[in-house]
């Protein structure tokens, strides 16, 4: 009788507990094991880097598959302009926030099977969302490298934004989760612009690239663009385990190769 009545409780101090209890919360904080530490994530820009074609893509893939013997990869694709397309669509039907994210998912999802295609005979599978955690260890055991949807599957349960009703978690937010989860060793967004500078360098001609900086400090600079999605930098300043990114512009050869390195390229933003 005894051995049953033990067998039905399992000993926790969350048994009693109330999970929304700030107090429990805090209790909760340890140290988080990194589950890939020499993985690096790239995330190929959809409307910075996809939309250009050949002449943008083909040379960065190169790239890449040039890499895969001395890096661990897995590549995270965006959505170009014809995500743009459908969320100007479904935002003039009325589709509230959780609806525009399956949307928008679409043209990533889209991106992301040409360029695995693509990587294909260089030893590089396509990894649909359900099975990232669960696969990609064992396929980079057997494959030279990843390719996945950089837009987090959210889907219908999609955060509502604060203004507006554009999904918040694109594929940046999308890349860097992954990083995050995973514990990779770097987390690499590759853009058409060499960094995140003080004013658009492409309407400013005084803008001046930063070449690091802090998110909180990025936050609080409050600057008019960015070539990131802001929600990263919120989720920067929660970090447990992926505590960089660095933003490249994918157009520059070697450019990836050089972030890959460790190298300092691009802007580095950091917790």
């Amino acid at each position: 009788m005894n051995v049953l009545h033990s067998a039905q409780h399992v000993a926790s101090k969350l048994m009693r507990e109330s999970l929304v209890d700030k107090r429990v919360i805090a209790g909760t904080e340890a140290p988080v094991r990194a589950i890939l530490p020499k993985l690096n994530v790239v995330q190929i820009g959809g409307l910075s880097i996809m939309d250009k074609g050949q002449s943008a893509v083909l040379p960065l893939l190169d790239e890449i598959a040039a890499n895969r013997h001395e890096h661990m990869q897995v590549v995270g694709v965006g959505p170009g302009v014809r995500a743009r397309h459908i969320l100007s669509v479904g935002l003039d039907l009325g589709m509230p926030t959780g609806a525009l994210a399956v949307l928008a998912g679409k043209s990533s999802a889209q991106n992301a099977y040409m360029v695995s295609c693509l990587l294909a005979s260089h030893g590089f599978v396509y990894l649909e969302a359900p099975f990232i955690v669960q696969l990609l260890p064992a396929m980079l055991a057997a494959a030279r490298g990843a390719v996945f949807n950089g837009i987090p599957p959210y889907d219908l349960w999609e955060h509502p934004p604060a203004i507006g009703k554009i999904p918040p978690h694109g594929s940046d937010a999308g890349s860097y989760l992954v990083g995050e989860v995973f514990g990779a060793r770097s987390v690499i967004l590759l853009k058409d612009v060499d960094g995140v500078y003080t004013a658009d360098p492409k309407t400013d001609p005084n803008a001046e690239l930063i070449p690091e900086i802090s998110a909180a400090e990025l936050i609080a600079r409050k600057l008019p663009t960015l070539p990131i999605e802001p929600v990263v930098l919120e989720l920067l300043t929660r970090a447990r385990l992926a505590k960089s990114i660095r933003i490249v512009n994918g157009l520059v050869p070697g450019n990836l190769t050089r972030a890959l390195n460790g190298e300092p390229v691009g802007t580095l933003i950091h917790t």
